[in-house]
């Protein structure tokens, strides 16, 4: 039998390599003009920008100092103290009824332990290989949703506890109750006051504290009749019984005590 001949075609595929290199970056001397020193060069750019951040960091304390709140005093017992401001959102979300009391456990650990960890496995979540938010869809939404929430109670923790200090008659920062001056610091009861070493003594000469609190704005916490009771029954760490002038006297000191009140704004104390 005569054999039939037979041809062989080699074909060629220019998508494969014909010869395979490891995955290793190129060096940085394929990119001339692209590259510089890290020293001086670079770290000098760096350390020029962290002196602009720094200096307006600065500026930004002098100008707008940390709101602190009134000054302590043990003998306020309606006083509610309120968290730093990054703490605010799970302030605030300890007050719903879901995430307090017999369901602390969900504030506290159940919602912030979801909202966290689902942050923490976002990308492991949404795996899309896009940048763009609109194509991440779960990612995107984790983001948002938490952004949103603590946005939210963060503003809500500090509307309420405005709310709530403008109700019992509380008036700003200690900056803001220092502008507060004694009222009629001539008159019988400032005398009176004056001549009480038990008063004196803890609440300072011009009313603005020492042991005791200040009393400087007393009248908008206290009424008359309240201020008058906690000087004979006490309150707190004041003990009752301390005054030794007569009733008389301690009607005049109480009277001129409740005028004791932050001016409003426009006037001046008087």
């Amino acid at each position: 039998m005569a054999r039939e001949s037979k041809e062989i075609l080699y074909v060629g595929d220019s998508r494969v390599r014909a010869e395979r290199r490891p995955n290793i970056p190129r060096d940085y001397d394929d990119y001339p003009g692209k590259t510089e020193a890290f020293m001086p060069d670079f770290l000098l750019k760096e350390w020029m920008v962290a002196v602009v951040f720094l200096v307006g960091f600065m500026m930004l304390v002098i100008l707008h100092p940390a709101p602190l709140e009134e000054v302590a005093d043990p003998t306020n017992t309606a006083y509610t103290p309120l968290p730093d401001w990054y703490f605010l959102f799970l302030y605030q979300l300890l007050k719903y009824p879901f995430a307090s009391g017999d369901f602390v456990v969900v504030g506290t650990v159940i919602i912030p332990g979801l909202a966290f960890g689902a942050l923490l496995l976002a990308p492991w979540l949404d795996r899309s290989p896009h940048r763009r938010a609109l194509k991440r869809p779960i990612a995107s939404g984790i983001m948002l949703l938490s952004l949103a929430a603590i946005v939210y109670l963060t503003w809500a923790a500090v509307a309420q506890h405005e709310a709530k200090l403008a109700a019992s008659g509380q008036h700003g920062t200690p900056m803001e109750s220092a502008k507060v001056e004694m009222v009629e610091p001539d008159s019988e009861g400032a005398q009176i006051f004056a001549s009480q070493a038990s008063c004196t003594g803890c609440h300072g000469a011009n009313m603005q504290g020492g042991m005791g609190p200040s009393l400087l704005g007393v009248g908008d916490r206290l009424s008359a009749d309240e201020i008058a009771s906690v000087i004979q029954n006490g309150r707190g760490a004041m003990p009752g019984g301390t005054f030794t002038g007569t009733d008389e006297e301690l009607n005049i000191m109480v009277e001129w005590l409740a005028k004791q009140k932050a001016a409003a704004e426009g006037e001046s104390a008087e």
